[in-house]
């Protein structure tokens, strides 16, 4: 009688050294017992299912989360039960060094010695392990040319806010806001709709918006900022995108509301918003970490010079820790190509560098962690929408990504935090 998936775990604790941390079930329908040392009576005992050798070719190739992940949006690999604790439990496998700190969780352990991966040879063999690169799921990025051009730049934000306007209106509020929002309350009665405008009015406070002032918003997303900013706060304010589909949404939404005396979109790269300058405020919430680390340095001298002096910014953007800064394997190749996250300490020395005096820092981890709770209930709960609207391969995908972004934000490997900062050089009222 064929039993596929004791022989697999015995072929994990071989080259692992631990045992697996989760039931399996393999394609001929044999399947391991639940680890005893993990049950837990109020969460769902998760099962992964290899449905084929597939799924044991694209984790030889990739033996990590990338491995794990091409597996899971194909559908080579299934997961029954809940797909957080199946995390929880792989995660220290696929990523942490025992005793490392949370937020330089990134590291993978030792692969295993040469002697291990020679006996496991035919065992992996016979199960069908070894063989061709499988080819890459059709949603996996897939750019080319230098990084950070402008054409590449666009083409990476296309792989992820083109994706469509409506796909992203079953996900978000009302106000269409895609960043990190702001709790201040726990009443069962407090929405993400509540939480978003109040992330909204923190960040006009923090600017000190008042009618008639100049704001650019760099990377204005769907325009929730633009819009509110410009209604609530009377600032004549300029956002600029690389989304065409966020443009054209934008546009619309400005004429909609009867803002356009006050409200503008750009479609436009930030670099060439070069004839541009003297803003009272300049804002970029959570677009910095599409910027590059070698661009950077420039970014934060251009955020400097849209300014006026005294003039305010207001980065929302989110870190990472030092061991393996960026965004992960997963979420580079599927979410967010290129994008690279520093720890919060190197991204407010660059500022300074840039010419800013930063002058407050506010950490929204937890905040995070809530919004994307919220998120994912909303997509949860129209699941069946997702799936008709951008196929089941795409949804498998944002089912991964909006899990896993509320664990690694729970867990303290990503973190968000608000920075403001000053342009120095603000002419003092007479008699100061």
């Amino acid at each position: 009688m064929s039993n596929t998936a004791h022989e697999l775990a015995e072929l994990y604790t071989s080259l692992t050294g631990t045992s697996l941390p989760i039931r399996l079930r393999a394609w001929d329908g044999s399947e391991t017992d639940a680890p005893s040392a993990s049950q837990c009576p109020d969460v769902a005992e998760p099962t992964v299912t290899l449905r084929c050798p597939a799924a044991l070719r694209r984790l030889a190739w990739h033996p990590n989360e990338l491995g794990l992940a091409q597996a899971y949006v194909t559908g080579d690999l299934d997961l029954d039960g809940d797909l957080g604790e199946a995390l929880r439990r792989f995660r220290p496998e696929i990523a942490t060094p025992a005793g490392a700190p949370a937020r330089n969780a990134a590291t993978p352990r030792p692969r295993p010695s040469a002697a291990a991966l020679i006996k496991a040879l035919p065992t992996a063999a016979r199960l069908g392990a070894l063989g061709p690169r499988p080819a890459a799921p059709a949603t996996q990025a897939k750019l080319r040319g230098p990084l950070h051009t402008r054409s590449r730049d666009r083409a990476a934000i296309a792989h992820h806010y083109d994706l469509s306007n409506d796909f992203y209106g079953l996900i978000l509020d009302e106000s269409m806001a895609y960043s990190c929002a702001y709790w201040t309350s726990s009443d069962p009665e407090y929405t993400l709709e509540d939480a978003q405008r109040d992330k909204l009015d923190l960040i006009c406070r923090k600017l000190e918006l008042s009618r008639g002032k100049r704001m650019l918003d760099i990377g204005c997303g769907w325009g929730a900022l633009l819009l509110h900013a410009a209604e609530h706060y009377g600032v004549r304010v300029l956002g600029v995108t690389l989304s065409a589909e966020q443009a054209k949404f934008v546009s619309a939404r400005i004429e909609k509301a009867g803002l356009g005396d006050r409200a503008e979109v750009k479609l436009t790269h930030y670099r060439d918003v070069t004839s541009l300058t003297g803003f009272d405020a300049v804002s970029t919430i959570e677009m910095g970490e599409h910027v590059g680390d070698r661009e950077y340095p420039a970014f934060a001298k251009r955020l400097h010079d849209l300014l006026v002096p005294g003039g305010r910014l207001l980065v929302q953007q989110m870190s990472r820790g030092s061991v393996a800064p960026g965004g992960g394997a997963f979420i580079e190749r599927f979410i967010a190509p290129d994008m690279h996250m520093r720890p919060l300490g190197e991204t407010v020395a660059l500022l300074e560098r840039g010419g800013v005096e930063v002058v407050g820092v506010q950490g929204m981890r937890e905040h995070y962690v809530r919004t994307i709770r919220a998120w994912t209930e909303k997509f949860e709960a129209r699941w069946e929408e997702v799936v008709n609207m951008v196929g089941l391969e795409t949804a498998r995908v944002w089912r991964l990504y909006l899990v896993g972004g509320a664990l690694a934000f729970e867990q303290g490997r990503m973190g968000v935090d608000q920075i403001l900062a000053v342009r120095p050089g603000a002419v003092l009222p007479s008699g100061a």
